[in-house]
């Protein structure tokens, strides 16, 4: 079962404070340079869409979304706009992050045939599992997408193994869709991963990176000029309502920036200590290390109030999650247009400007792509 409303209100508060510590924390240390550049105007947009998406019931289980990669009301449909892409339909290997919003993406790469790759939660245990749908029964496809699923049914691969991937999914907490330029949760592990790719050969500069989000989550303030080498941009944006076709204007990550990678970081990812073990034997000489970092807080839930396994869907189109009230007709986005592969002013997402079926309508929105502080 899934928390009470109180608890999960609790939670999320608790959150709330762990975040405003978290930010002040980094603010201070920029302040006194001892941690470099870390980047405390992310956490104010973190922070905003992880309010606005709480505060309007966008979220949906495992809640509170803060210090994860927020899971959301009909992310399912975001899998139906990736199945139709030309470059999903034409891939053999696809790479699609762990987190709840993305199950569905799993499950779809599975039933369309393809070899699907999965990071390790936080690169904890290893680097990728691979999973081989011709080894996976089909009633099985929706648990092997599970963390239990995944140690099941899938096969660890090391820095070694040779293969090519097609198509590199990951989540966002915010995209910038002008650009290309995300922002994660803050914990580093798409981009870690990404140079980690790179550097096996898996992937190139022509491998198309996609982000599946919530309308909502589209966002107008994230600068090109404030991205930093190892940071990631997407080719393309599904939403449960559109797909944007981003033009490919930063470069990406070349490898793993060893002198951006704080001790602390590299402390934590046993793969990472491996990998910099081996180039440095086989360079003879020490890698740079980056400057100290504050590590971000990490999500929490009661023990034994259940692991958010489930996706919290209710009644299929009412738009349910947990102990929510109904969805339906939360207010709509206008899309410009700019980029989208529907082409004309684009689909009307939902939940964006707030507006609730039992309350009516919450404060009026602020400009497009940017939720309330």
């Amino acid at each position: 079962m899934y928390e009470s409303e109180e608890t999960r209100l609790r939670l999320d508060q608790e959150a709330r404070d762990r975040m405003a510590a978290h930010m002040q924390a980094v603010e201070e240390a920029e302040a006194s340079g001892s941690t470099g550049d870390r980047g405390a105007w992310k956490w104010k947009i973190r922070q905003r869409i992880w309010d606005y998406m709480e505060e309007n019931d966008i979220a949906a289980n495992p809640r509170p979304v803060h210090h994860r990669i927020p899971n959301f009301v009909q992310s399912e449909l975001t899998a139906k706009q990736v199945a139709a892409l030309p470059e999903f339909q034409s891939a053999k290997w696809v790479k699609v992050n762990p987190d709840s919003p993305q199950a569905e993406v799993r499950a779809t790469v599975l039933r369309s045939g393809k070899m699907l790759l999965v990071p390790q939660p936080r690169l904890r245990t290893g680097f990728f599992s691979l999973l081989d749908p011709q080894k996976i029964p089909p009633e099985k496809y929706r648990y092997a997408c599970t963390q239990a699923g995944v140690v099941e049914y899938g096969q660890p691969i090391d820095l070694d193994a040779d293969i090519k991937v097609d198509m590199v999914i990951i989540g966002s907490v915010a995209v910038n869709p002008a650009n290309g330029a995300r922002l994660g949760k803050g914990e580093g592990f798409a981009e870690l991963e990404y140079g980690m790719l790179r550097l096996m050969g898996a992937i190139d500069d022509d491998t198309p990176v996609l982000s599946c989000i919530h309308d909502c989550q589209l966002v107008d303030d994230i600068p090109a000029e404030k991205l930093l080498c190892h940071d990631v941009p997407v080719d393309i944006i599904c939403t449960p309502s559109q797909t944007i076709r981003v033009p490919r204007i930063l470069p990406k990550p070349k490898g793993i920036y060893w002198e951006k990678l704080s001790p602390q970081k590299l402390g934590s990812i046993l793969i990472l200590q491996k990998l910099k073990a081996k180039l440095e034997r086989e360079a003879g000489q020490p890698l740079p290390s980056g400057p100290d970092e504050i590590l971000p807080p990490t999500a929490k839930r009661d023990k034994g109030k259940g692991k958010g396994g489930k996706s919290g869907k209710g009644p299929k189109g009412t738009g349910k999650t947990g102990n929510s009230q109904e969805r339906k007709g939360q207010g709509k986005v206008k899309g410009k247009g700019r980029g989208q592969d529907q082409g004309g002013k684009g689909s009307k997402g939902d939940c964006v400007e707030g507006k609730n079926s039992q309350t009516g309508p919450r404060d009026p929105p602020r400009r497009r792509w940017q939720p309330k502080s």
